[in-house]
């Protein structure tokens, strides 16, 4: 009997926690500073939870900051307010870069620090930015 309760608590708690898990799936756009210290430029990630598990795209970036093919988010997961998810690109050199995103969402709001590899095998770069989300 007391193994059935168990199961059923934590049946129950794990429920619970994925309904509470917040609703992040939406477009949710920042300014990004450009390049040179030229004028920001607008960036919109698409995201998509389903419990816990988050997926989505972020826009890829070609010459002169114009748009390029959109890459896929990896590893995504949503813990409650919290979301974290990785974009894999290929580098100049034909290596794989690794760019990593962990947010903290607020209602229409998502504080993003993304975290890119250095340059030439420098140490790691990071930025914060404030995200909205747009209404549909």
């Amino acid at each position: 009997m007391t193994k059935k309760l168990l199961f059923v608590t934590t049946l129950l708690l794990v429920v619970t926690f994925v309904a509470l898990a917040a609703d992040v799936s939406g477009k949710w756009t920042y300014q990004q500073p450009g390049r040179g210290g030229g004028d920001p430029v607008p960036v919109t990630i698409t995201l998509k939870a389903d419990g816990m598990k988050l997926t989505g795209t972020v826009p890829g970036f070609g010459r002169g900051g114009a748009a390029g093919t959109p890459s896929e988010i990896t590893n995504g997961k949503v813990d409650g307010d919290k979301i974290y998810f990785e974009v894999k690109r290929a580098g100049r050199d034909g290596s794989e870069t690794v760019t990593k995103y962990e947010g903290t969402m607020s209602g229409d709001d998502l504080k993003l620090k993304v975290t890119r590899p250095g340059y030439n095998g420098g140490d790691p770069m990071t930025t914060e930015f404030a995200a909205k989300r747009e209404k549909s």
